[in-house]
């Protein structure tokens, strides 16, 4: 395939994406005082799995942690997952530019300040808003920029001692289902995955040494959670060598971490409702969930 029917095909499927009208959440809730501390929440549609309160799945989307993509751009696929029988959370952040000239990707350390607040206030919400749901079984996924905090949440056990997101114990969570996840920042560095985003997220090069043993899911394992990371082979905007890196170091630090390749796809039929990739997305949550 040449250079322009690649970039032609990946256009497609960007619009696609983006094509679906903004679904309403059943409720919203906030984990927190700033304006993008909040949480909505998709009750259950359908049933699936072997019966009883349905698992919820907590949705971190991407976007390049830059501010222009929230939430809204989800929301369709959240309505698809709760239309599978799940009950969803999906899950706002802070975003863009954090320090006074500094990053245009991510806010360091509000990003991760707010994803790791949301996750902890999730079970208490979950059970306010989401009363058919079990708090005791979550499933956290992301895409992108957000599988890349679906990742880093999976693994707060694993920071540096100093770090002020450190659990003491790994998150009860069922598992994690990355979608095409920026999951080691380095090899993303390298390969200027959305415009240098990775490195931008962290504070920029002089900064990107320092911070990455407490940001980058690759050098955060095992975790001890299972894993599985979704990955389109024609993925333009996040290549399937930034996941191959991530289940790499796994395997390296004696986890094993599945890795489903998907031919002819690119970055976001994993999140469109449309395609055929966002029903695999929805096995392999199920596989995890239930």
């Amino acid at each position: 395939m040449t250079d322009d029917v690649a970039a032609a095909r990946a256009a497609a499927e960007e619009e696609s994406a983006f094509s679906h009208p903004p679904v309403a959440p059943d409720a919203t809730a906030a984990y927190g005082d700033h304006l993008d501390q909040l949480i909505d929440f998709y009750a259950p549609r359908g049933t699936a799995g072997p019966g009883g309160p349905a698992p919820v799945v907590a949705v971190l989307h991407g976007g390049a942690w830059r501010t222009p993509h929230d939430r809204r751009h989800v929301s369709p696929f959240a309505g698809f997952l709760a239309r599978r029988g799940f009950a969803v959370a999906s899950v706002e952040y802070r975003r863009g530019a954090g320090e006074t000239g500094g990053p245009a990707a991510g806010r360091w350390p509000e990003t991760f300040d707010d994803v790791a607040a949301a996750l902890d206030a999730l079970p208490a919400l979950v059970r306010q808003h989401l009363p058919q749901a079990d708090a005791r079984r979550v499933v956290v996924t992301g895409h992108s920029a957000g599988g890349h905090l679906a990742l880093w949440v999976a693994a707060r056990h694993l920071l540096p001692a100093d770090a002020p997101w450190r659990t003491d114990h790994a998150a009860p969570l069922r598992g994690v289902v990355a979608l095409a996840p920026i999951a080691d920042l380095a090899v993303a560095g390298k390969l200027d995955v959305c415009g240098g985003a990775a490195r931008q997220l962290l504070g920029g090069e002089e900064r990107f040494a320092e911070r990455q043993p407490y940001a980058d899911p690759a050098l955060l394992v095992p975790t001890g959670i299972a894993t599985t990371l979704v990955q389109g082979r024609a993925d333009l905007d996040v290549p399937q060598a930034v996941a191959e890196a991530y289940a790499d170091a796994a395997a390296r630090a004696g986890e094993v971490v599945g890795l489903t390749l998907l031919e002819d796809v690119g970055h976001f039929p994993l999140i469109d409702p449309a395609a055929d990739a966002c029903a695999v997305v929805a096995e392999e949550i199920a596989q995890l969930a239930w």
